[in-house]
């Protein structure tokens, strides 16, 4: 089947549309939840579709743009589709998807029957299509306009139940999410100061006669902001304490998901609008301390979502110094990282979800046996705990390998000195994921700390695999069929990037391409033109 060219158009507002008609709808179902189930599954099912359909148009066709209501860009709202936000797209779907099939088959809540269930989905889509426009977004007010459809329905689902431990949390994560929303509202305010324009096509036309010194504090305040939501060091330490009080789903989406919003955000400003490099150095230290700090915080961790989340903020740093070495080879690495690790991540916290249902609990201190108890949950753990530690030939392997080839190629000592500090990293989070393996799941489980203090029958998972829905966890060996589903095809996800890490390199390799030539990107919104002086000023030249 050939799909035509004519249909980018049409397909490209539909990642934010759809969710936010299902969300719509689905308050309207809110005393009706099989019926708002329905319809949440099978609108995360059509944006995972019309992603798939604008990744293979992306790559086949290059970059496209669909200006909304007919306003010409720079005056109206643009979205744009090229292969990055395209790539972006068809994993946060996947992820979506396969995280709201879970949380389904948990019973949507994970605690008490009193929470307001009603509003988990319609919230969930909310996020959903901020996540999607931040993607498509052509213009710097709309990305904020994303970043804050995403801390609004983020606030909602991590306080979701009102727990004291959850409220806490929250007003944590909201306080640190405004602080980056008014610093991001600042820098929009200063960069349109500053060039008398948001688009993005038009900045990267503009600021190369903004003064360098001007032009480097636009982008310092970007940094802060995108840093924060990011979780770049020093600006992670937030993460840790915000994101394991959540429902087990809830977790798993932020972790997997929304830190790649903000790297999404750093790698599209500085290949399209700072692309001098004047900050590519405060970047790699940046990147370097990321890593470092947040896998020496994970090993001092004995509950396994607050390791995981260290990990999470460790292997940002990775990502961030694909984009600081400012080359084809480091961008096509971190594009390729950060799919890795949306993958790996979510089904990591996923798995957690179903280790703290069948033993009652996900601290190290009380676990203990789990692989005698429950083979499947076993392998389902071992696999991407292998391939977020880089063991070959897992995608996480590959994926640093091509990052440390791309910082050997850049050559330079601050190059060498990330080298060193990623395979130290790598090393670090082999041995933080062993450790997880040989507490939890080898040793017996009478040699736990605190092992006496829930059952571990290793019949649990078999005997209750057909209980998709649940009111309470009073018994917590319980395991649905609908918990095990999402997160077996999120493993076999994340397998698909080592079979098949070839085409995804490539993919990989032609969004870095795009990535490093921004008139492709200028050509696509503005228009190809031989007068670039008049979409720079917005006057006739002389």
């Amino acid at each position: 089947m050939t799909v035509p060219s004519s249909w980018v158009g049409p397909l490209t507002p539909l990642p934010v549309l759809i969710p936010l008609l299902a969300a719509a709808l689905t308050l309207i179902l809110g005393r009706k939840p099989r019926a708002q189930r329905a319809v949440t599954i099978a609108a995360l099912v059509g944006v995972v579709v019309v992603s798939v359909l604008l990744l293979f148009l992306a790559d086949r066709d290059g970059t496209s743009a669909l200006q909304i209501g007919g306003w010409e860009a720079p005056f109206g709202i643009t979205l744009v589709v090229d292969r990055l936000s395209a790539i972006m797209l068809v994993v946060s779907a996947v992820v979506l998807l396969a995280v709201i099939v879970y949380a389904v088959g948990q019973g949507i809540r994970d605690g008490d029957a009193e929470q307001p269930v009603s509003i988990f989905l319609p919230t969930y889509l909310a996020l959903t299509a901020g996540v999607c426009n931040a993607f498509l977004a052509g213009d710097l007010f709309n990305l904020f306009v994303g970043f804050e459809v995403l801390l609004v329905a983020s606030f909602v689902l991590l306080t979701l139940g009102a727990s004291a431990e959850r409220v806490r949390a929250g007003v944590s994560y909201v306080m640190v999410s405004a602080v980056s929303s008014m610093v991001f509202l600042i820098g929009v305010a200063v960069v349109y100061a500053a060039t008398g324009t948001l688009n993005f096509a038009q900045l990267a036309l503009r600021l190369p006669d903004v003064p360098q010194g001007t032009k480097m504090a636009l982008f310092a305040i970007l940094l802060v902001a995108f840093g924060i939501k990011a979780a770049v060091f020093p600006l992670s330490a937030w993460l840790p304490d915000s994101y394991p009080t959540a429902p087990a789903p809830v977790t798993a989406v932020f972790a997997g998901l929304l830190t790649k919003v903000g790297v999404y955000a750093i790698i599209r400003t500085h290949t399209l609008l700072f692309t001098d490099g004047s900050m590519d150095n405060v970047l790699m230290i940046a990147g370097l301390l990321t890593m470092v700090i947040g896998i020496l915080g994970a090993i001092a961790q004995s509950e396994i979502k607050r390791l995981l989340s260290f990990t999470l903020v460790s292997h940002i740093g990775y990502m961030i110094f694909g984009v600081a070495l400012s080359s084809t080879a480091g961008l096509a690495g971190a594009v390729y990282y950060v799919a890795h690790h949306i993958l790996v991540q979510t089904t990591l916290f996923l798995v957690v979800g179903l280790i703290d249902r069948q033993a009652g609990s996900s601290s190290l201190r009380r676990l203990g046996g789990l692989a005698a108890a429950s083979p499947l949950l076993a392998i389902i753990f071992l696999i991407p705990a292998l391939n977020l530690g880089g063991i070959p030939p897992f995608s996480g392997f590959v994926g640093k390998v091509a990052l440390l080839e791309a910082g050997v190629d850049k050559a330079s000592a601050l190059a060498w000195i990330l080298v060193a500090g990623s395979v130290v990293t790598s090393l670090l989070t082999l041995y933080v994921v062993a450790r997880v393996w040989t507490k939890a799941f080898w040793r017996a489980r009478a040699d736990a700390p605190e092992g006496g203090l829930s059952d571990n029958s290793p019949t649990a998972l078999l005997d209750n695999a057909t209980d998709v829905e649940f009111e309470s966890r009073d018994d917590p060996g319980r395991m649905p069929a609908g918990m095990l589903a999402p997160t077996i095809a999120l493993v076999a996800v994340g397998l698909s990037l080592t079979v098949f890490a070839g085409p995804f390199i490539g993919i990989s390799n032609r969004a870095a391409d795009e990535l490093r030539a921004p008139s492709v990107y200028v050509t696509a919104v503005l228009g190809g033109t031989d007068d670039p002086v008049t979409y720079a000023t917005g006057e006739e030249p002389r």
